[in-house]
């Protein structure tokens, strides 16, 4: 489990591409590296990845195909930076929301402002994720916890404010319109979601076929 409290973002260094796996290394910082041993999980841009190698330089690990295919892991270059968070230890203050590492889906930046002293970042999904994502909610975008600001059903539109810290700790202060973002749908949400609307369906689709049975004799 991860907090969605970025630590640091680092610089991807080496990346290897063998048929449906990236093997890619990160210049983890020392603080990041304490503890950290061969196996354990790491949040890299939202994703939840393994350390399988050591070097003196930085940390390698391996991304299969299902996390290509549904993460912007597969688009990464070296050269880019990724925003890092080690799991939770038990006792841990949840600065943010509690996170899994596993992504649903990603986001495309479709508008960036940096009004006075402020950084405000619209994203945009496919609508049929907008279900989960409310004004004033959480969210997580590429590992960070960070909180819905004006949600636009129609459109699959959603604003974050970005504080000066964030954008300076995170790669949210080097991103630009047309980038996309890993998304990982706060759980809480979308079980209470998934729950009523089976409920709702449940009961409607009884009493439809009632109608529908009633509909049927008047015909006759």
């Amino acid at each position: 489990m991860f907090t969605g409290i970025v630590k640091e973002k680092v610089e991807v260094l080496t990346i290897t591409k063998k048929d449906g796996l990236f093997e890619i290394k990160l210049a983890l910082s020392n603080d990041s590296r304490v503890g950290l041993d061969k196996g354990a999980s790491v949040s890299v841009a939202g994703a939840c990845l393994t350390a399988v190698k050591f070097e003196d330089d930085g940390v390698w690990f391996d991304i299969m195909l299902e996390s290509l295919n549904q993460t912007t892991l597969s688009n990464l270059n070296v050269g880019d930076f990724v925003n890092i968070e080690r799991s939770a230890k038990d006792g841990a203050e949840i600065g943010g929301h509690a996170m899994s590492g596993h992504i649903d889906t990603t986001a495309e930046i479709v508008r960036v402002e940096k009004p006075s002293n402020n950084f405000v970042i619209t994203f945009k999904v496919d609508t049929s994720w907008m279900k989960y994502i409310f004004s004033k909610g959480y969210i997580g975008l590429n590992g960070a916890s960070l909180t819905v600001c004006d949600a636009n059903k129609e459109t699959g539109t959603f604003d974050v404010w970005i504080i000066p810290e964030t954008s300076a700790v995170t790669t949210f202060g080097d991103i630009k319109v047309g980038d996309f973002v890993n998304v990982e749908i706060e759980r809480g949400t979308q079980v209470t979601v998934d729950t009523i609307r089976d409920f709702l369906e449940e009961k409607l689709a009884g009493k439809l076929s009632s109608i529908e049975k009633i509909v049927k004799e008047l015909e006759i």
